[in-house]
């Protein structure tokens, strides 16, 4: 990490004390040129190997005291059913169940990590959920076609992803009014990141085979690049440096250099690459193949697979759990949710929840603040 990006780490990390718990994951390995085994086991990393990353506050432990107290839930918004299943993650097991708008996507904790928000589509409002009670708390919200959320670096602006106006809006995270909008020229914007800085995020256009890139100061679209497919899940890689994109129809990751809006190269997965998640100590990346039923590890250091896991069904999003040693994904056509052991990939569990589960969420994590989505954390 350049110098000046990682004294921007280290001044945000300044006004919270958190604790570190490394050397928690393990993934599958194979080596150069041969198939990825589906079991077997890589060292942990050095316990000085200090971490510098943009992920560097959400290893294993580092909770902020805000969510001291919030008992680990797990959050299902079911879109066909217009519901939220409520999930047990030490027995898993339903444990609560109930209605919210009319089809909700994802689960989205907010930037000051003290409520959740079921993103209600084409309900046209937001569902705010209390973590300490895992409850519903004050009415619906009034937002227009919230596919997707997400909050700015400083939380000063929530950005509502209104796929079908095909735009960002940007509201006040307090009164939810409109301070601002940016038209998207391309179909299916739903899921996206931020720079380092947070001075811009790169969007994906399912429908059109398009990333856009938004000025987030301005807000202002500065920038396009074709990628082709479907693009679906954005993440930042944890130097920074590269976004990682899952591309559905092409089915794998196009890795983009976010500054000059450019796909450096592209990495095959699986069919039906949907999902993007980060390792808990920030080595690998996770990949759903929803097409095929597998998950792709990523080596962010080699930009290799160097695994592919079964979970069945139709994996699509989900989370890391607070430890590390799980990813939780939703079975979007099977009306399940996945559970896999991320020492080797082996299933844990398979859990039947409502019809359409989409944006699951895990919370509470470590991190200082949400940037959105399912639980981006930095």
């Amino acid at each position: 990490m350049k110098p000046r990006a990682l004294a921007a780490v280290v001044a945000l990390l300044a006004p919270l004390v958190l604790v570190s718990c490394r050397g928690d994951v393990d993934v599958s390995a194979g080596s150069d040129g041969d198939p990825a085994p589906t079991t077997s086991t890589l060292p942990p990393p050095p316990a000085a190997d200090p971490r510098t990353d943009i992920y560097a506050a959400t290893a294993a432990g580092m909770f902020s005291p805000t969510v001291a107290g919030v008992p680990t839930r797990v959050y299902v918004p079911n879109s066909e059913s217009n519901t939220v299943d409520v999930i047990d993650p030490t027995t898993f097991k339903v444990i609560d169940h109930f209605d919210v708008g009319h089809q909700p996507q994802h689960v989205t904790p907010a930037w000051d990590l003290r409520t959740l928000y079921v993103d209600n589509d084409l309900g046209d409002t937001l569902t705010p959920l209390d973590p300490h009670t895992g409850q519903r708390v004050g009415p619906d919200l009034p937002v227009e076609d919230p596919y997707n959320l997400y909050f700015t670096l400083d939380g000063s602006r929530a950005i509502v992803v209104a796929e079908r106006f095909r735009r960002l809006d940007f509201r006040d995270p307090h009164t939810w009014q409109v301070v601002g909008s940016v038209p998207i020229p391309h179909r299916g914007v739903d899921h996206m990141d931020f720079s380092v800085d947070g001075k811009y995020v790169i969007a994906s256009c399912e429908y059109s085979g398009w990333l856009v890139k938004v000025d987030v100061e301005k807000m202002q679209l500065v920038g396009e690049l074709e990628v082709k497919g479907q693009p679906i899940d954005v993440k930042l890689s944890p130097d920074g440096k590269i976004f990682y994109v899952a591309n559905q129809s092409r089915d794998g990751v196009s890795l983009v250099d976010g500054d000059n809006l450019k796909e450096l190269e592209f990495v095959h997965t699986g069919k039906g690459a949907h999902g993007l998640y980060v390792s808990r100590d920030g080595r690998f990346l996770y990949v759903t193949n929803r097409g095929e039923g597998t998950v792709s590890v990523i080596d962010f250091a080699t930009k290799k697979v160097v695994a592919n896991w079964m979970s069945g069904g139709s994996p699509d999003m989900g989370g890391v759990s607070a430890d590390g040693k799980q990813l939780w994904l939703s079975g979007r056509y099977n009306r399940e949710v996945y559970v896999l052991d991320t020492s080797d990939g082996s299933l844990l569990a398979t859990i039947p929840v409502g019809t359409g589960p989409h944006g699951l969420s895990i919370f509470p994590q470590p991190g200082r603040y949400s940037l959105g989505h399912t639980g981006i954390f930095r």
